[in-house]
């Protein structure tokens, strides 16, 4: 079993810069040290506007900045917001190849919708129009990566003519795609799409189970189409994390935040009227505190041992990736530190002693399905180099026009901007001469 972490840099009111810079630079130190310790992945969810729940607006910037802080965990966007009103598609392909490239090729190429009004209605994204949205943008982002030069798109919710994206990403022909699910369908839509299943629904060992057959019986049927270049075929699951060698300990420190991760959650997509500017979650959670349902994290708060028996429950399943949710509401980060080491020492070696032959005989098994799956795949034509419509300069533009006006001594005299293509007189001298 490998082993993820998440952020969504939870910042209860009353926020400041201050406090928010402290709790960016917590989640480095604390990613940096999970680096060390041996956790396989970082994942960093893209949200805007939802004050308190999550200040994890610019994922790319953050990821930016952990590459250089650590060697070998993945890092993963959980996820990257695909409607293109939110994220043109060339800016994703931008952004993803060259966080691949200073990450030395870690990056996990995580997508989604979005689904608050506080998000969608932001951007002008209409709730019925995100699904098709999604797919489109994810589709054309997948092959401006691979291709070279990307042919352009006229489609429904973004159009673009052939241009080159660069830089390209060090994984070829891009990084492992997921795609954020939190039900049974989504899971399925996933497998259908060749992708990894990002599982945010906090589901039980058994639940999950049943949901890890059938995804990976799809990803070996013929209904598998990868919507990428290539399939990812890996199921990963989100639980709280909470370790103490006392577990009422381990009770005290984690439950307050969970509680108030789904209570914020639950402000912006189920109950909550919210005032921009004027945030009041984390007054409102402590006053239905007492009232909301107390689970302990669903097994992943306790001692050692308890939570070695809870990660174990979905490693027997199938589940291949355990994603940690720590960094909630007024979460502390010596104890954040504290549960990592703990795990890492206690629990961690005992889930991974097999990692190896398993991830090595499921290479080997699903490599003929994952084969046929690709060849399924319907693929955007390239387009020769004389289809390509050269692009013009504004510059060479006005003077076909007559009205281009040289203006380099407007930049300061400090670079000589070469106003006339040296090659064209080149040639014309070369013609000259041949006659």
């Amino acid at each position: 079993m490998q082993f993820g972490l998440f952020y969504e840099h939870q910042s209860p009111a009353p926020f400041t810069a201050e406090k928010d810079r402290v709790i960016f630079h917590n989640a480095l130190d604390e990613l940096e040290l999970a680096d060390k310790l041996g956790y396989d992945y970082a994942w960093l969810v893209e949200h805007h506007f939802l004050e308190e729940y999550s200040h994890s607006s610019a994922p790319e910037v953050f990821l930016g900045a952990l590459s250089q802080r650590t060697k070998r965990m993945r890092l993963g966007h959980g996820i990257c917001v695909m409607p293109p009103k939110i994220n043109h598609p060339a800016r994703v392909a931008e952004r993803i190849a060259t966080l691949d490239l200073l990450s030395n090729g870690r990056v996990e190429w995580g997508t989604g919708e979005s689904g608050t009004a506080v998000e969608l209605e932001g951007f002008g994204v209409h709730p019925d129009d995100k699904k098709g949205m999604w797919r489109e943008a994810t589709e054309q982002t997948a092959n401006m990566l691979a291709m070279t030069p990307y042919p352009g798109f006229e489609g429904e919710h973004f159009s673009m003519p052939t241009r080159n994206i660069v830089p390209k990403p060090l994984q070829g022909p891009h990084p492992p795609l997921w795609v954020a699910c939190s039900r049974r369908d989504t899971i399925l839509h996933a497998a259908r799409n060749g992708m990894g299943a990002l599982v945010f629904g906090f589901a039980a060992p058994e639940q999950a189970g049943k949901w890890v057959q059938e995804y990976y019986d799809i990803i070996r049927s013929e209904e598998c189409v990868p919507i990428g270049h290539a399939v990812n075929a890996n199921f990963a699951i989100v639980t709280a994390l909470s370790v103490n060698e006392d577990e009422q300990e381990a009770i005290a420190r984690g439950t307050e935040g969970f509680k108030y991760f789904g209570y914020s959650l639950g402000f912006y997509a189920a109950f909550g009227k919210h005032v921009p500017g004027h945030s009041n979650v984390w007054e409102g959670f402590k006053k239905a505190e007492a009232g909301i349902e107390d689970n302990h994290g669903n097994g992943g708060i306790g001692t050692p041992d308890q939570v070695y028996e809870h990660c174990k429950a979905y490693a027997d399943v199938g589940v291949d990736q355990i994603i940690f949710v720590q960094q909630t509401g007024p979460a502390n980060h010596d104890h954040i530190c504290e549960s990592l080491q703990l795990f890492a020492d206690k629990v961690m070696p005992r889930l991974k002693a097999d990692e190896d032959a398993r991830l090595a005989k499921k290479k080997e098994e699903l490599a003929p399905h994952i084969a046929a799956a690709l060849a399924r795949k319907p693929r955007m034509a390239e387009i020769a180099k004389d289809e390509i419509e050269p692009v013009r300069s504004y510059g060479l533009r006005k003077k076909e026009a007559g009205t281009f006006e040289n203006t380099r001594s407007d930049r300061g005299g400090g670079l000589a901007v070469v106003a006339d293509d040296p090659l064209a007189l080149v040639s014309s001298q070369a013609e000259k001469a041949a006659g």
